[in-house]
This record gives C-alpha cells, sequence and structure tokens, in this order.
C-alpha cells in the first residue's frame, strides 16, 4: 500500500555523502557525517534517530533551507543545491512547530499559504475549503487561529504544506506534543493521503508510529545513516526474543535488575528496567550464564531468569517472552534510549 512508483520515476530523495558542519572556524560541530539516502516515490519512509543525530540538518537540506558542505542530493529529480525553486515548488514542509499566524482565521492562513505558492484567489478559498474538510476544520476554518486547540494547530498546518498538492511532503515530527487522540486524528488523514500514492518523509519520536505506518525506515546516527530496511527486517536484525517481567512489588524493581544481571552473566544494556514500576525487559543472550543454557527461541532465558528471581526470593507477578519491538532494535543499533 502507498507505492506507485514505477521504475521509470526517479527516486523522490536521493542523497549522496551529505556532510554539513556548523559553528566557527576552528569550533565547527558535524550535524552530518556522509549521509546516504535513498526515497522511492510513492512510500512512506520513517527517518529515526536519538536526539543529535541530524535528523532535522537533513530535512533542511531536503527542503532547501540548508546548504550540504559536500555530498549530492536531489529530491525527485532536481538538484536541491542548482535546483531548489524547482523543488520547493514540488514539496511540502511540516516543521516541527506549527507555523500560523494566529491573528488570520484558519482559512486566511491557508488561502494566504496558496497565494505566495502562486495560486489564485477563487483556486486558494476552493482549496482551504477542500483541505478543512479533509482534516476536520469546517466548523473552526473561519475562526482566528489562536483559538485552535494544540491539534487543530498542527492539523491546519499540515493542511497548509498541503496547499500545492506537493509530490513528496516532509514531516518533521507532526505529532510531537499532540495527546492521543489528537495523534490518531492526524494519523487517520496521513493514512488517506498515502493511499492515495502521496510520497511522505517522516522523522518521529514515537518508533511506534513508524513500526507501524512506515514502508521502510532509514536509523540516523552520529550524522550517518546506520541501518535501513522494513520495521520487520530491523527487528528480525536483532535475532533475539524479549523477555517481559512483571513484578509483584514494584519497588524490587531495582533489586530484580541486579539480580538478573549477575546471576544470567548477560551483556550490558540486556536488562532494561524501568524504575520503580515493577516492569522490566530481558534480551535473550546465546548462554544464560550459570543457569542454564539459551534454547533459539529464547525460552531459556525465561526460565533462568524465573529461577533466578525465585532464588533471590524477588516476587513476581508475570513472565512472558515475544519478539523484539522496534524501540528495541533502535536501542541495539544506536546504543541509546528510543
Amino acid at each position: 500500500m502507498g507505492n506507485s512508483s514505477t521504475p521509470a520515476d526517479p527516486p523522490a530523495i536521493e542523497a549522496a555523502g551529505i556532510t554539513k558542519s556548523f559553528g566557527r572556524s576552528g569550533e565547527r560541530v558535524a550535524a552530518l557525517t556522509g549521509v546516504d539516502l535513498t526515497v522511492r516515490t510513492g512510500t512512506l519512509a520513517a527517518l529515526l534517530g536519538p536526539n543529535g543525530a541530524g535528523k532535522t540538518t537533513l530535512v533542511r537540506i531536503i527542503a532547501t533551507l540548508t546548504r550540504p558542505d559536500a555530498g549530492r542530493i536531489s529530491v525527485l529529480g532536481f538538484d536541491v543545491v542548482a535546483q531548489p525553486a524547482r523543488v520547493r515548488a514540488r514539496i511540502g514542509l511540516t516543521g516541527q512547530y506549527a507555523g500560523l499566524d494566529e491573528a488570520l482565521s484558519g482559512r486566511d492562513n491557508l488561502v494566504l499559504i496558496g497565494r505566495l505558492a502562486g495560486l489564485g484567489r477563487r483556486p486558494a478559498r476552493e482549496r482551504a475549503t477542500e483541505l478543512a474538510a479533509l482534516f476536520g476544520l469546517t466548523e473552526a476554518i473561519g475562526r482566528l487561529a489562536r483559538t485552535y486547540s494544540g491539534g487543530m494547530r498542527r492539523r491546519l498546518d499540515l493542511a497548509a504544506s498541503l496547499m500545492t498538492r506537493p509530490a513528496l511532503l516532509v514531516l518533521d515530527e507532526p505529532t510531537t506534543g499532540l495527546d492521543p487522540g489528537s495523534r490518531q486524528q492526524l494519523w487517520a488523514v496521513l493514512s488517506t493521503l498515502r493511499a492515495e500514492g502521496t510520497t511522505m518523509l517522516l522523522t518521529t519520536q514515537y518508533l511506534e508510529e513508524a513500526d507501524r505506518f512506515a514502508d521502510i525506515v532509514h536509523v540516523l546516527n552520529h550524522g550517518r545513516v546506520i541501518a535501513s530496511g522494513t520495521a520487520a527486517q530491523l527487528k528480525a536484525r536483532m535475532g533475539r526474543a524479549v523477555v517481559e517481567v512483571r513484578l509483584a512489588e514494584p519497588a524490587a524493581t531495582a533489586a530484580a535488575a541486579r539480580v538478573l544481571t549477575g546471576r544470567l552473566a548477560l551483556p550490558p544494556g540486556a536488562v532494561h528496567a524501568e524504575d520503580g514500576t515493577g516492569r522490566l525487559t530481558v534480551t535473550a543472550a546465546s548462554r544464560a550464564g550459570v543457569v542454564g543454557e539459551w534454547a533459539g527461541d529464547g525460552t531459556g532465558t525465561l526460565l533462568a531468569a524465573a529461577a533466578a528471581l525465585r532464588a533471590d526470593g524477588v516476587p513476581v507477578a508475570d513472565l512472558s517472552l515475544r519478539q523484539p519491538s522496534l524501540d528495541e532494535a533502535f536501542l541495539a543499533l544506536t546504543g541509546g534510549p528510543a
């Protein structure tokens, strides 16, 4: 679903060796250190990475807002440095914060964007009405933007990026700060656009969004793409099941983590505990240390964890075995928190 490209189509985004540094001479900080990236037309690609990995810098280069220091990047066949006007005419950008004029109504915000993009007054108003209906803003479109809730502002901002029917929609953390209901509403609209064949590049803090919606996931770390694949492929790269532990006494979380790390002789980072919650996860290892051998499906680690906690008198409410999540795959790839 969402892939309408043909072999003759140029990639929506094609980057090779992109570098970018900021700061004065002698004090420069590298944001991108050689990014190679391809996004096919008709797909939704997610770009994930820890804070400071370079995601927003890369988005700004794609949107022609920042020039790379080196390398080459094209959008829909046009070079972002040599042909920025052609790139801008074909993309829509929704940044991390809604770029609205609070003194204007929702309709006037949309019409203004449309007029600046070259639409006539009547086509701009018609398109604004059409997008208001798509985003569930018909009843509010005449109100001042300052009266909108956070979710409504994000939907209006996204509507503004679609005024010219862009071939590529770039979404830089569009759901950050939204409540679950507003996130659902926004993704309902994005799913409609995706089904219609709109190409999208998404950065997000919510890995479950990438897991659920993205056709392909690119992981950026230290300014480079370190892994690419479907969410299922990235999770499969871990090659290990995950044991979930729920304790009867949340106060015993830290003690349980020490027991599991010590008794099972697991590598650093294999045990993750949410302090004070009574919840822990254990990434299955090839051996369960002194407690017992690991079975290929993780059963041995589950049994070893149960035995270790029991031997130390840590009360367990529940133990279960599951495949790794995208969050855990991300952690394993980047060595940092998801």
